[in-house]
């Protein structure tokens, strides 16, 4: 075998492929194998860092539950808080107490089935399995570059099926009674902003000032509250597409100019207890308010007090899109005001407002060339 620098391992020919060899940190060697020399140099070098991260600190006869606890910790670096948190969630409440003890190399496709099944007869959601296993199917990829496993399990099952989640949207007349309850909150700005933009709860909670042209009638997204380790912490949106600018209302701007008026007067009263972070929208000491905060005082007050049945923050999202497409605007447009990835995915989210579409450029036809009917 060809050596590499120092503790970097060895590679070279074997048998009709390539194979190279690592040094664990408690003894023993790891051999990993392949048709093509770059095939088994990526193994390797991936390897290296694992070792690097304290993933593969002996044999690598390690178990499921070793090999997951390591995981998490060499992935914490590279995905958002909020979704590690997530990550780490699955793995010890899901996974760990069925799986802890099995030998990583001997993990099977039918002891993720029957993981899933244990699941469901326990009380957790199609989604939440179905979440586990698109966890199990990135932990256990990252293990066959390692070369700990030969293939993954999770490419021989397929998840539970996730019943499709309930859309409930609000009709322009409720929504009108919804900003007619909203009118005078201290947070009536947010719930303007909420339906008239579409933006994401995070976004609006992690929404400042200097992000805002209200001359302009425009705000950009840049940041956005997150989950964390403890409480919550801001961060850059998820995606590119994520980061947009967001036309606005005259009624969004005149809102928010009174909403700019009414903190001024808290912060004032609050004197040195404010906590300037330059928020939109913040408590009474100019902290940031947490999404169950949002939810449980104010959003299902409002919701009470305009005589509606109780729907998900996230819902009035739904709202200003299905609203928006209702009213004839272009889906491209509508897509870019989401900030979703793709025009693909307002279309697959709302493709019960396209009949209505169809319908009106049908019509449109019929008033160019003459109805015949």
């Amino acid at each position: 075998m060809a050596k590499r620098g120092n503790g970097e391992g060895t590679i070279g020919r074997w048998r009709d492929g390539w194979r190279a060899a690592i040094t664990l940190e408690r003894g023993g060697r790891l051999w990993l194998y392949g048709k093509k020399r770059g095939e088994v140099a990526d193994k390797l070098d991936a390897a290296v860092r694992a070792r690097a991260a304290g993933a593969l600190v002996g044999s690598p006869r390690q178990t499921v539950g070793v090999f997951l606890e390591r995981w998490l910790e060499s992935t914490r670096p590279t995905v958002r808080p909020s979704t590690w948190i997530r990550y780490a969630q699955l793995v010890r409440v899901h996974m760990l107490p069925s799986l802890s003890k099995i030998q990583l190399g001997s993990l099977t496709a039918q002891h993720l089935e029957d993981l899933y099944a244990e699941r469901i007869a326990a009380g957790a959601a199609p989604r939440s399995v179905h979440h586990v296993h698109a966890v199990l199917r990135r932990a256990l990829n990252v293990a066959g570059r390692w070369g700990l496993i030969v293939r993954n399990p999770t490419a021989d099952i397929s998840p539970p099926r996730v019943p499709g989640r309930e859309m409930r949207t609000l009709s322009e007349e409720q929504l009108r009674a919804l900003l007619t309850a909203a009118a005078g909150e201290r947070l009536e700005a947010l719930f303007v902003l909420a339906v008239t933009t579409g933006m994401r709860q995070g976004e609006l909670l992690g929404l400042r000032w200097r992000a805002l042209d209200l001359d302009a009638r425009s705000l950009n997204v840049t940041t956005t509250l997150q989950r964390a380790t403890k409480g919550y912490a801001f961060g850059e949106p998820k995606t590119k597409s994520s980061r947009r600018r967001i036309e606005l209302s005259r009624q969004a701007v005149a809102a928010l100019r009174r909403h700019h008026v009414a903190q001024a007067a808290e912060r004032l009263a609050a004197g040195t207890a404010w906590e300037n972070l330059d928020l939109v929208f913040a408590n009474e000491a100019g902290r940031a308010l947490s999404p169950s905060e949002l939810t449980n005082v104010y959003h299902r007050r409002v919701l009470k007090r305009a005589g509606l049945e109780r729907i998900r923050f996230h819902d009035l999202r739904h709202t200003a899109a299905t609203i928006l497409l209702g009213r004839g605007v272009h889906p491209k447009i509508v897509s870019e005001m989401l900030g979703h990835t793709s025009i693909a995915i307002t279309l697959d989210l709302y493709s019960h407002v396209i009949p209505t579409m169809q319908q009106d450029a049908a019509a449109a036809f019929d008033l160019v060339i003459g109805a015949q009917a």
